[in-house]
């Protein structure tokens, strides 16, 4: 069962990270483009706007894949020194409140796009309806969530839980 979540939630941050690098490529156009095209006085109406939209998206679409590779920073002054025993009870314990965390991030997102979609919110120079792309940053809180819970249960497996932070 609990390989079944992995290899799921494996492939599904596989994905969003290999959007997550697109919208990467597409915010790194708009802004070279733009960048060009201001000298000779054209820039490209809504860049600053479709660079936020991208970036929001550059930033949360890998959140989970840099969970489960362990790619973000951690503090482990006070770890190293621990037995495998209490490491593994303080990684149970971080993937609890971290999980709780970020279900409630996602919640929290998921009702201001809820508040925004209702409002009929656009952006002001392309008038783009970006409620969608604030769902999809709350989706991505919720799959780093399911991380993080694949983390706790394996955690509470000894011998299989534990992993270098």
């Amino acid at each position: 069962m609990l390989s079944t979540l992995e290899r799921i939630s494996n492939n599904l941050n596989k994905w969003f990270t290999w959007i997550g690098g697109i919208a990467l490529l597409t915010l790194t156009g708009i802004a070279c483009a733009n960048m060009l095209m201001r000298p000779i006085g054209s820039p490209l109406k809504g860049a600053y706007e479709l660079v936020g939209f991208f970036g929001a998206l550059v930033v949360a679409l890998p959140l989970g894949y840099a969970q489960i590779n362990r790619s973000h920073i951690s503090v482990d002054i006070l770890a190293t020194r621990y037995s495998k025993r209490t490491k593994r009870v303080m990684n149970t314990i971080s993937s609890v409140v971290c999980m709780v965390f970020f279900i409630l991030v996602a919640w929290q997102t998921a009702d201001y796009a809820t508040a925004i979609w209702k409002r009929g919110e656009t952006s002001e120079t392309l008038r783009i309806i970006y409620h969608p792309f604030v769902y999809l940053v709350a989706f991505c809180c919720l799959l780093l969530s399911f991380v993080l819970l694949i983390d706790f249960l394996k955690s509470l497996i000894p011998g299989k839980g534990e992993r270098e932070r």
